[in-house]
């Protein structure tokens, strides 16, 4: 026992001095360091304990050597403020947090000035000053959507617009450098999709907002000969009338349906016909007014704007669009209408029917026609449908005939 009390008092006092020479060690050896890298450094800095507690600064400052050394006391002054949960003042909050509802949807977190909500279809260089890219910006826009056997007819067409025009060629049989032999060709806008229709197209690449800055959309088919037509001279007669949707007078003789898209000799335009006994319950309505057909239309930025809607995405051909494109101009026996002294010829090319795939039997063109008849029926259900709901949940009671005949609350 004696033995073991006296080897533990020994033990101690060698303790304490190895713990006195390792002390001085580590202050020469720290005296050294700051000698040698004189650098204000934040294990020299006397921090109040309560200010950063248990916080290595010397391993936050070897692993961030690059950063300043207040740069990282103010990094970690806004963390340490984060976690310990330092409340927020309403105040500070709403300044520093952007949210405007009356922004476009889903970018009400910017702020307005840098919002850019519109595009277009201008050509761009890959080089230079941005605000120098553009020596010209056409104002009006013409689509055609083509095959490559019509290649002649649409260069044909193409120049009837003027530089102040767009051209865009959408192509249903996947067919474009070929197109680069036309010298109009390499400044046009060309989109590829096989077998499809320019509705198709024009409601994925239409959209109201990549078209604002045309004044008039024209979407054409290119089965159309334009001997006798002048795009600008066709604009200044529309702009003349007032029309917001129009097309040119129909050569009487070819490819004719309706009365009301008949060219007229002895008149600059008209806006109202008379068709077949039966055929017009209104005056005031399709097919005797208020109605153009969907080979070339050509349609104004807010009526556009309108048209887009209401097209439906799977619904391609377009039928039944002709009776309905009323309901986006006010008064439409006033806002549609067909020029006469700029007139075409619809040639009747079946070129996007033989498109089509043989089935059961029946040509190509068949199947076309078929599905036609078919998407005109579904979108007449489609808009009566939708007028219903909405004016019975008016509590209006709504009929076949397009009209509320009495309240039903």
């Amino acid at each position: 026992m004696g033995n073991f009390l006296r080897s533990a008092y020994m033990r101690k006092p060698n303790e304490a001095m190895r713990l006195m020479i390792t002390t001085f060690v580590g202050v020469v050896f720290g005296l050294f360091l700051g000698t040698a890298f004189p650098t204000v450094s934040l294990t020299k800095i006397n921090f109040p304990a309560s200010l950063f507690p248990s916080i290595d600064f010397t391993y936050i400052e070897d692993k961030y050597s690059g950063l300043s050394t207040q740069a990282l006391l103010n990094a970690w002054s806004t963390l340490k403020g984060r976690r310990a949960g330092y409340p927020r003042t309403q105040e500070s909050s709403n300044d520093t947090k952007i949210w405007i509802p009356t922004n476009p949807r889903g970018a009400e977190r910017l702020p307005p000035a840098i919002i850019a909500s519109a595009s277009d279809f201008y050509l761009r260089r890959l080089w230079g000053q941005p605000n120098e890219d553009l020596t010209s910006k056409p104002k009006y826009l013409v689509t055609f959507t083509v095959g490559y056997d019509q290649k002649d007819n649409i260069d044909a067409c193409v120049k009837k617009f003027s530089e102040n025009f767009t051209i865009m060629l959408f192509h249903y049989d996947g067919r474009t450098s070929e197109w680069d032999e036309f010298e109009w060709s390499k400044r046009a806008i060309h989109v590829s999709v096989r077998k499809q229709t320019k509705w198709w197209y024009a409601k994925r690449f239409l959209h109201p907002n990549i078209v604002a800055p045309y004044d008039y959309i024209f979407i054409w088919d290119e089965d159309l000969g334009v001997e006798h037509f002048d795009a600008e001279k066709y604009l200044e007669l529309v702009r003349k009338h007032g029309l917001e949707i129009s097309q040119p007078g129909l050569e009487p003789n070819r490819g004719l349906t309706w009365q009301m898209t008949k060219r007229r000799g002895d008149s600059e335009f008209h806006k109202v016909t008379e068709e077949r006994p039966g055929w017009c319950s209104d005056p005031l309505l399709p097919p005797c007014a208020a109605f153009i057909e969907i080979m070339a239309p050509v349609f104004s930025r807010n009526a556009w704007r309108c048209v887009w809607h209401m097209i439906q995405n799977d619904l391609v051909h377009g039928w039944g669009l002709d009776f309905a494109l009323r309901k986006c101009v006010e008064p439409a026996h006033e806002k549609i209408g067909v020029i006469d002294s700029q007139w075409i010829v619809h040639q009747t090319v079946p070129s996007l029917g033989n498109q089509g795939q043989a089935e059961n039997g029946k040509a190509p063109w068949e199947g076309v026609r078929e599905r036609c008849r078919k998407e005109w029926m579904i979108f007449q259900d489609r808009i009566t449908d939708a007028e219903k709901a909405y004016y019975e949940s008016l509590g209006i009671r709504y009929n076949n005939t397009f009209r509320w005949v009495e309240n039903v609350k």
